[in-house]
């Protein structure tokens, strides 16, 4: 293999910003609030580490999915203050937020608004009626819901079992199925002899025998609406409708982007998020918000184009570098596409690549990946671990329009790389197709340094090589300190427990801990010779070496930085110079 170089110092859009460092956490992750975090970064050990914070996005209002389902996006007044705020400004740390795209919460101004107003709703439009966007094209079932021809639902991507709908109540008691992609629940509630008054039942004895069937079929899980209730069994839709008129929904409903309050909504946000001091505007599940009977819901096209120069110019008007967030096999090519249109990408590749790299001791699949970085000059945003699990379908090679496009590993190699992951801790989290069959894994949830084997030296050089890596490379908190697999959180988190894994809150205690340690001091070290040395403004090369060894370098002037790793035994050095002056990185034991 011949030496890769590229160099970016000539290009306009090698700004600062793909040099620095970013924080990735919940505003709760290090002690109980963002001020906590920021007290974390004002310490001595943190100086010159970081120049960017990624913050989830309980940093809003939310009720669910740990923040992804908005209520709306005002401040999280229990977690964040204006005053962190300024404080991070005062540190030069900017921002990177997430707009969810795709949904907003049930519990948000608008859904809330339609379930109270029904059909009179100003926000009716806001949100799309299943039934009304698939009329004249499928079958409507005796539950009231449409269900798509097949040559229609064989086409949609299902991150849930079942069809992707919440029925809700209306105040004239008929029930309206919502496209509903991600989460949802019904929650059904107790009733009283108070909700029965307007009844003509008899007698109280026989209110408190129907409330006592019905509250305890619902304490079982059991169908109220199967109830015998004898004698007054001619009260029973009465009955049944008052149990539907007290339930809840929690949930994250799709939103209708070809209605005018959605974009206007968007453009508030936008302008709210610009008021905090963002930078960098992630764009959650924007994949699935375009819709169109007879292709994909998921990035079908040139519909999701067309959306994406439009908020691509609205983050413009408000000073947001635009970052889309999607995840997709490398072999549909998606991440070239979405490149080739003048958008950073996500690196969601790295991940199963630096496990597989350091797993079997080669960089030949590495080195692949970053030559194509390299050559068609992808912008990225990088990771080992976050808050998510980690991505390892996305390597995988993809059948597009007959022809098969191999993936960045053989199936066999992922295949490994996922049970190397579980037969560690790791937990997993499933996709369906319309039938509600689980087809293949999605992520695999497991803190990196668990995945890893709980291995520091392993840990250490991941951490350096992202370092090394093209683009913005971003740190999990947890990563960070070496965290391990937390199952009690995993089997407490019901459907949604696999997530948990990797999201056990720091205290500072143990922050202050963690900084007398060699894995986390060594980390930080590197991480400050990233965000700090001119070397990454300017020229990556990849010097050709035997398949279990990496040489990466970096040059700008008279400044360069260089690893040089054994990714069998995990010994790596990194030299610097800079105005003339070299020297080695010496990392504690």
């Amino acid at each position: 293999m011949d030496d890769i170089t590229q160099n970016t110092a000539n290009n306009s859009e090698n700004t600062e910003v793909f040099k620095g460092v970013m924080l990735n956490a919940y505003p709760d992750s290090i002690g109980n609030t963002l001020s906590d975090a920021v007290a974390m970064l004002k310490m001595p050990a943190f100086k010159d580490v970081f120049s960017m914070f990624y913050v989830l996005p309980t940093f809003f209002n939310s009720d669910l999915d740990r923040g992804f389902s908005i209520v709306d996006y005002d401040l999280n007044e229990t977690l964040v203050s204006p005053e962190d705020l300024a404080a991070l400004d005062e540190l030069n740390i900017m921002l990177k937020l997430d707009i969810v795209l795709n949904h907003i919460s049930v519990a948000s101004p608008q859904f809330k608004d339609v379930l109270q107003h029904g059909e009179a709703s100003q926000y009716k439009d806001f949100f799309i009626n299943w039934n009304e966007f698939w009329e004249g094209n499928g079958t409507l079932s005796a539950d009231g819901v449409v269900i798509p021809d097949a040559e229609f639902l064989n086409k949609l991507f299902m991150r849930k079992p079942g069809l992707p709908v919440l029925n809700v109540l209306f105040p004239d008691g008929s029930e309206k199925p919502f496209w509903n992609t991600f989460y949802q629940s019904i929650h059904y509630h107790e009733i009283t002899i108070q909700d029965l008054k307007g009844l003509k039942i008899f007698s109280t004895e026989e209110m408190l025998v129907i409330c006592e069937k019905v509250n305890s079929a619902l304490a079982k899980n059991q169908d109220f609406k199967s109830i015998d209730f004898g004698i007054n069994k001619h009260f029973k839709s009465d009955i049944i409708q008052i149990v539907k008129k007290k339930r809840t929904y929690l949930g994250q409903m799709d939103v209708n982007a070809k209605s005018d309050l959605v974009w206007n909504f968007y453009e508030e946000t936008l302008s709210k998020l610009n008021h905090f001091g963002c930078k960098i505007l992630r764009l959650d599940a924007f994949a699935y918000l375009h819709k169109q009977v007879g292709q994909t819901n998921f990035f079908n096209k040139p519909g999701t184009w067309d959306y994406l120069e439009r908020i691509k110019k609205m983050a413009e008007r408000n000073k947001l570098m635009v970052l889309p967030e999607i995840h997709a096999e490398y072999g549909l090519g998606l991440h070239d596409e979405v490149a080739k249109k003048g958008f950073p990408i996500y690196d969601f590749f790295l991940p199963g690549l630096m496990i597989h790299t350091l797993e079997n001791g080669s960089s030949k699949a590495l080195i692949s990946w970053v030559t194509e970085i390299i050559a068609e000059d992808y912008k990225t945003v990088n990771m080992l671990g976050c808050h998510d699990g980690i991505p390892v379908l996305d390597l995988k090679g993809k059948e597009v329009d007959g022809t098969y496009n191999k993936g960045l590993l053989e199936d066999a190699d992922i295949e490994a790389i996922m049970e190397t992951i579980i037969a560690r801790g790791g937990r997993v989290k499933n996709l369906y197709d319309p039938a509600g069959r689980k087809i293949s894994y999605y992520q695999v949830n497991a803190t990196f340094f668990s995945a890893l084997g709980e291995d520091e030296r392993k840990l250490l050089l991941a951490r350096a090589i992202q370092m090394f890596m093209p683009g913005i490379p971003q740190v999990w908190y947890l990563d960070l300190f070496a965290g391990k697999n937390n199952y009690e959180a995993a089997d407490q988190g019901g459907s949604a427990g696999h997530k948990e894994i990797n999201r056990s809150s720091l205290t500072m205690d143990a922050i202050e801990k963690g900084l007398k340690t060699p894995i986390v001091l060594n980390q930080l070290k590197i991480m400050r010779l990233r965000n700090t040395s001119k070397a990454f403004l300017g020229m990556v090369s990849i010097k050709d070496s035997p398949d279990h060894e990496l040489d990466i370098s970096w040059t700008f002037g008279q400044d360069s930085v260089q690893l040089k790793a054994n990714l069998k035994s995990c010994d790596f050095t990194i030299d610097q110079a800079a105005s003339g002056m070299a020297h080695r990185l010496v990392f504690q034991d």
